[in-house]
């Protein structure tokens, strides 16, 4: 068997600056096929090993290849030889429903594929609450063949595009799912960890984007690191909290999708988050510091958060005052005020 045909199989569905980043990661040792919805996003990157409207001087691998065609994409993981390939979903929460339901569609008609689908989107569906593992799940019912999994962690794709190393995780209820994304990913620039835990990777990785903003707003203000840090620990006190009472696992906001991503996107300086609320510290309007067609996930899912906090009879303070910041007007000096005028208490849970 020649070493290409012993390759993992990949496809990656969205040529965002994220879906990019993973295919040209998995491209290193995987046979890699991206799918991109615009022509020239995929004649850019076939012809010039570049992405520019989303990892604008960034240099490509010349294995990298691009395609516009969905089936053109399933077909290359889901081989007569190789009918178990990987399929990533590099696609926002608010298209996983609508692109899931159309990849079923593709491999229910192809049923010797056993493929492994594989989600990054970070958030809750805003109107529903749901996690994304949720609306995969009822996507692919019909198909208990496919292994599903999110793949999550502190990554900014901008790095991981460069070559620089990671560490991620990927969370499953599959073996083989597991098996796969470490077959396609993990190696000399990335390190990808396994867990059980979906609920648990799924709430951290949704609820760091608003404490990003609320750490954001704190430095726009110019309040210090001394508030950063009390904003990044009660921020992970408050994400463990919730992800407890849905169901998740404590370890795992300690890991790399809890404690890691939170610190990453908290501090970094290309996390979109952050400097959203960065902005809005600064005197902006969200209007404004959304401006340009800036994506921040924090903002999408603040007030389905909030909602699940209710639900699940969980207090959220900092996820409470991000929200009125940003949808009811609340000044963010106004919002520091009231975090801290919270009535005294003992920082050990109860």
């Amino acid at each position: 068997m020649s070493a290409q045909a012993s390759q993992p199989r990949v496809a990656v569905l969205g040529a965002g600056s994220w879906g990019t980043a993973l295919a040209a990661l998995a491209s290193a040792q995987a046979d890699t096929l991206l799918w991109a919805r615009r022509a020239q996003v995929a004649d850019a990157i076939n012809q010039a090993h570049a992405n520019p409207g989303y990892l604008e001087g960034v240099v490509l691998p010349s294995a990298l290849q691009a395609t516009t065609d969905l089936a053109q994409a399933i077909d290359h993981v889901c081989t007569p030889s190789r009918p178990d390939g990987l399929i990533i979903l590099g696609v926002p929460v608010a298209g996983l429903a609508d692109t899931c339901h159309e990849l079923a569609g593709l491999l229910a008609a192809r049923p010797e594929c056993a493929a492994h689908v594989v989600w990054t989107c970070k958030g809750f569906q805003p109107e529903s609450g749901q996690l994304p593992h949720e609306i995969a799940q009822n996507a692919f019912a019909a198909l208990p063949g496919v292994g599903l999994g999110v793949l999550s962690g502190p990554s900014f794709a901008r790095e991981v595009a460069q070559g620089l190393p990671v560490a991620l995780t990927i969370a499953t209820q599959s073996a083989a799912t597991a098996q796969a994304t470490i077959a396609a990913l993990h190696g000399t620039l990335a390190r990808i960890y396994s867990s059980h835990d979906l609920i648990g990777v799924e709430v951290g990785g949704a609820l760091k984007n608003i404490m990003a903003i609320a750490c954001g707003v704190s430095d726009g203000l110019g309040l210090g690191t001394n508030a950063r840090a009390a904003l990044i620990t009660r921020g992970l006190a408050e994400i463990q909290r919730l992800g407890l009472a849905m169901g998740g696992q404590a370890e795992t906001f300690s890991g790399l999708t809890g404690l890691g991503d939170l610190v990453l996107t908290a501090t970094g300086p290309l996390s979109r988050n952050r400097q959203v609320g960065l902005a809005i510290g600064q005197g902006k309007t969200l209007e404004q510091a959304l401006h340009g067609g800036v994506t921040a996930e924090g903002v999408r899912c603040a007030q389905a958060a909030l909602a699940l906090g209710r639900r699940y009879e969980v207090e959220l303070p900092i996820t409470e005052a991000v929200c009125r910041i940003l949808f009811e007007g609340l000044a963010p000096q106004q919002a520091v005020s009231g975090l801290l005028a919270r009535e005294a208490k003992s920082e050990a849970p109860n």
